[in-house]
């Protein structure tokens, strides 16, 4: 015998849908970022990563940044605060919307808390204009 759903088994299933897509594949402009890459596939050209900025990846949970004019670096995008993925590269920050954490785009080091660990260096090859996961 099947028993009708409850109000609460309904709303349960309804925010856990909703959630599922609040939380979706997107970068920080909203659009989407694609299939995930794995180690040694292109993951973003050089062009596309600005000096003194970056680019999150947050399938693949790397923020690729450009601290100085052909110096790429990369890391975590998993802040070391909650586990939120960062959600902006700016000001010369990558910054986590969930806390407000922030950390150096060269080093990955607490720019502001509440996190107190650095953001893990993650490694990348940057052959001609491709920057792949190492």
């Amino acid at each position: 015998m099947t028993l009708p759903a409850s109000r609460r088994t309904v709303l349960l299933a309804t925010g856990a849908a909703a959630l599922a897509v609040g939380c979706g594949d997107q970068d920080a402009d909203g659009d989407s970022s694609g299939a995930s890459v794995s180690a040694g596939q292109e993951l973003a050209r050089t062009a596309d990563i600005p000096v003194g900025g970056g680019q999150i990846f947050k399938d693949e949970k790397v923020v690729v940044t450009q601290p100085a004019q052909g110096d790429f670096k990369a890391f975590s995008a998993v802040c070391t605060h909650q586990g939120c993925i960062v959600a902006t590269v700016a000001d010369g920050t990558i910054n986590c919307a969930c806390h407000r954490s922030s950390f150096g785009i060269a080093d990955g080091a607490v720019a502001g808390g509440p996190a107190t660990e650095p953001l893990p260096a993650q490694k990348i090859t940057v052959k001609g204009d491709a920057i792949t996961l190492a």
